[in-house]
């Protein structure tokens, strides 16, 4: 990105910034028994109206799994502040993730009490990666693990390898900055 292209994202909302991220992806299928429910334009943007959104590829048979323990909180304790949480179960790392959307959805809700939005498997890695985790990977890295987390803000693409939790103030940090609200003259 240009000099000038990111000094004019600092100064646009997340979902103009975030345009080359989410222009054109169509909304993947949510996880069987979510509460969520899909926007009516059914595109990914959707989700990008907010000023701060931790996109993460998670599996459900994974040592981090327990994370969405951690996500959970975080999302909980910042969403009425505008974070969006993203979850997208992926079986791209050791073969971690269920081949039935069922049987994820019920670590993520069941076991886990997740309430953000978690999508049906995703390919984030490779080739054949959804168009979404291309992109974020030419923002910042493409994911080594699982539960990779991309924190997408109006500075840009900020990503936090598996080992760094949720609620690590590496992660809280950068949030709580871009929820502040901008100062006024």
């Amino acid at each position: 990105m240009s000099r000038l292209k990111f000094a004019l994202a600092l100064m646009l909302p997340l979902s103009a910034y975030a345009e080359p991220i989410c222009s054109g992806l169509e909304a993947p299928d949510l996880l069987p028994g979510s509460t969520v429910t899909a926007p009516p334009e059914a595109t990914l943007c959707s989700y990008f109206d907010a000023p701060a959104v931790l996109i993460v590829n998670t599996a459900s048979q994974c040592g981090y799994t327990p994370q969405f323990k951690e996500l959970e909180a975080l999302y909980q304790r910042y969403k009425d502040q505008g974070l969006q949480v993203l979850g997208f179960p992926s079986d791209n790392f050791g073969g971690q993730e269920y081949a039935q959307a069922e049987r994820t959805a019920d670590v993520c809700f069941r076991n886990y009490g997740v309430t953000f939005p978690m999508f049906e498997k995703t390919v984030v890695k490779g080739p054949e990666a959804d168009a979404l985790f291309t992109r974020l990977a030419a923002a910042s890295a493409p994911p080594r693990w699982n539960f990779h987390k991309f924190l997408v803000t109006s500075e840009g693409v900020t990503d936090f390898p598996s080992a760094v939790a949720p609620l690590d103030p590496k992660i809280t940090s950068e949030i709580e900055r871009a929820l502040k609200p901008a100062a006024t003259p």
